[in-house]
């Protein structure tokens, strides 16, 4: 029996040009991704700035055992993150209704001044949505300049500082900001869906209704899943810059999720070892969960997501 020629390798232009584009993306997450990790070592000693670090006092897994003594506290921000995922879980089909609504829309140029709307506010940074907010919403803002000034409420409203409130507040807020963005996903979905589809369901008498439940909820289920798969990945991830500049004295214990905890400890206590500690076991969490929703995946639907 002969043995079998290998082929000549033969260098694909194509592929040679992608994978050169690629690279500049792939270092980029490598040098702010990966390297960093080094700086896990420091939750091992007792670190101060100035000194090099292993001339500061080696403390082992002293970071991790305070943990456990710092559980309340621990209790209160993981509480806090876990009602904001759980909101942020609720209102993730919002983008999913904007995009449907968006294409069942006949008038391209107000579907256009709709997206380009709702999208915009992605774009805005947190800290002048915060400048926005606090104009509109403050005790002397336009909200209750105009509601006082009708006489609907005898008293302002302050929201900001509304410990009771502040949950649904700044779920509101972040809808506002992220439904926009989060849609343009789903349009992407919905443009691939076949259209023969939709022509055969309306030679049969389908109205507008029945298309959307029979043909674009199923068109766009898949992307949805795999979305949803991978917010449950990033459930103690919920942000740090939105808490971060709404947080005020009277809220700051309802509105301090994981990461504001990890910063206030790490960069305003200085306690930097504490807070790398912290932010090992979050990244440990959090890649144990994504194997396993991809694992979960897996078995669902027969494919993986990563």
């Amino acid at each position: 029996m002969e043995a079998t020629q290998k082929k000549p390798f033969k260098l694909n232009k194509k592929r040679l040009s992608l994978t050169l584009m690629a690279i500049p993306f792939v270092v980029f997450v490598f040098m702010f991704s990966y390297v960093p990790l080094h700086g896990w070592i420091y939750s091992l000693y007792e670190y101060r700035p100035g000194i090099p670090l292993f001339k500061n006092r080696f403390i082992g897994l002293d970071n991790f055992a305070y943990i456990l003594k710092d559980m309340n506290n621990i209790r209160r921000v993981l509480g806090n993150t876990f009602t904001f995922y759980g909101l942020g879980l609720l209102t993730s089909v919002i983008p999913v209704i904007l995009a449907i609504l968006l294409t069942e829309c006949g008038s391209r140029r107000f579907r256009k001044l709709v997206q380009t709307t709702t999208t915009l506010p992605n774009f805005i940074s947190w800290v002048i949505v915060f400048s926005l907010a606090y104009n509109i919403f403050n005790s002397q803002g336009l909200l209750n300049t105009v509601l006082m000034y009708f006489g609907i409420i005898t008293e302002p409203i302050l929201l900001l500082a509304n410990r009771n409130a502040v949950y649904v507040f700044q779920t509101i807020m972040a809808v506002w900001k992220g439904a926009g963005w989060g849609s343009i996903i789903y349009l992407a979905a919905i443009a691939g869906i076949d259209q023969e589809l939709y022509e055969a369901v309306a030679i049969d008498g389908a109205g507008r209704w029945a298309r959307i439940r029979h043909i674009t909820l199923p068109g766009i289920a898949p992307t949805f899943i795999v979305l949803l798969l991978l917010q449950i990945s990033n459930i103690l991830s919920v942000g740090l810059e939105q808490y971060l500049v709404f947080s005020n004295n009277i809220v700051q214990r309802s509105i301090e999720v994981l990461d504001y905890y990890t910063f206030r400890v790490g960069l305003v206590n200085r306690d930097y070892s504490y807070a790398i500690g912290i932010g090992m076991i979050k990244t440990v969490i959090s890649i144990t969960l994504l194997f396993t929703v991809n694992k979960l995946s897996k078995l669902l639907r027969g494919e993986t997501i990563i």
